[in-house]
């Protein structure tokens, strides 16, 4: 694609990745093969040496997966992407990357739930050690770093507490330490935040959610923001096996080209939903960047390019008057996941981050009767109808 730094988001969404089909495809074609054929032997040895650039084996690299990295490596504005089976392969990767037998992580205490276990139940059992801190407090991030630190990592806006962490700041100190600075940046997609721009080394996102945005596909991608740091994670992918499937990769692809328009209409929905349970006399709290009450609204003003879809809030209940509004939805479904077409309601300390101890989820402000909302793009009318009459029998 030509002069594509000079090229609108909503543009690059759509032709990103595009490759030269020589059959005169529209879209990139699903190459559903495990293998390659070489055109002679030379041809084989040379693609094996690297002498030669040319395609072996789906699990190093394939084009229809290739595509979906360079689009979405071209919207973070990274040198380059790595695609994975899920969001949690690639974290997985990025932490074999840089972490090892006394090596140390210094990480956010709220986000996603399985991130942290496979930390704390896989990755500690090989002796990585850890730090679990409010990354939204840069001074807290500066204490727990080590000697031994590899590698600060961050999810903003936290799951599921919505908490927003400064990526310029974190970046200054991550690179003070010599140590990288890793985002998660599925809440946001590059449409809303582009962590690299602000000085992270490396994004990884689940695109099982905004960036496919259907609710039928499981995907991740880590992208690279230098050839460094790219050379150091892509080997880990392939030679783990956790590389993605090429018809997943087109599925992501075709769903990647709606990315804004989804968002915007979601997050227009959001605003409303948002102003609508804090002003709710059942309602305790509630935690968006688009309203003023978030603490961190100003920081969200700056560093994204709008709120979001996702809505953390409380009832004056508790988790009983909780498990009544969510077992009382009609429309809006009660499920785990975020970022498709429809809207989600879920309740983070049973479901997704169950598997964290009581202690540690009330350290990361996840309360038992906090309920984690991800707005959809149905008419705003509908989903706050579904939330009126559910909060009614509460």
């Amino acid at each position: 694609m030509k002069d594509s730094e000079k090229l609108g988001f909503f543009t690059r969404q759509v032709h990103a990745g595009e490759i030269d089909d020589p059959k005169g495809s529209a879209t990139v074609p699903i190459y559903q093969t495990s293998t390659f054929k070489f055109k002679n032997a030379d041809h084989g040895a040379a693609c094996f040496s690297g002498e030669e650039d040319g395609y072996i084996y789906t699990r190093i690299g394939n084009p229809t997966i290739e595509a979906l990295e360079n689009a979405v490596a071209n919207l973070e504005r990274g040198f380059g992407g790595i695609a994975t089976s899920s969001g949690m392969a690639a974290i997985t990767t990025v932490y074999l990357a840089f972490l090892g037998k006394g090596k140390h992580i210094v990480s956010h205490n709220a986000l996603y739930g399985p991130a942290r276990s496979v930390m704390e139940t896989v990755f500690a059992r090989f002796g990585v050690e850890y730090s679990y801190v409010d990354t939204t407090d840069i001074q807290q991030v500066k204490d727990a770093i080590r000697p031994e630190t590899t590698m600060i990592y961050t999810e903003t806006p936290a799951n599921p507490t919505i908490g927003i962490s400064d990526l310029k700041a974190l970046a200054e100190v991550a690179h003070a330490a010599g140590v990288p600075l890793v985002v998660d940046n599925t809440f946001c997609s590059p449409y809303l935040q582009r962590p690299i721009e602000l000085g992270a080394d490396v994004v990884v996102h689940s695109m099982t959610k905004f960036i496919n945005g259907h609710a039928d596909i499981v995907a991740g991608m880590i992208v690279a923001a230098d050839e460094k740091n790219y050379n150091l994670i892509r080997p880990v992918m392939v030679n783990m096996g956790c590389n993605m499937d090429p018809h997943q990769a087109y599925m992501v692809h075709r769903g990647l080209k709606t990315l804004g328009i989804r968002i915007e209409k979601a997050q227009e929905s959001a605003r409303k939903v948002a102003e609508y349970l804090e002003n709710h006399p059942k309602v305790a709290w509630v935690k968006y960047p688009g309203l003023k009450s978030h603490p961190q609204y100003e920081l969200a003003q700056r560093q994204m390019d709008g709120p979001g879809t996702m809505i953390s809030f409380e009832l004056k209940g508790g988790l009983a008057a909780g498990k009544t509004l969510m077992d009382n939805v009609e429309m809006i479904l009660l499920a785990v996941s975020l970022g498709g077409v429809e809207s989600l309601i879920q309740h983070p300390a049973s479901m997704t981050h169950s598997k964290i101890s009581h202690e540690k989820k009330l350290e990361a402000g996840i309360t038992d009767g906090l309920v984690r909302f991800a707005v959809g793009i149905e008419n705003a009318e509908d989903i706050l109808a579904d939330l009126d009459q559910a909060l009614a029998k509460v």
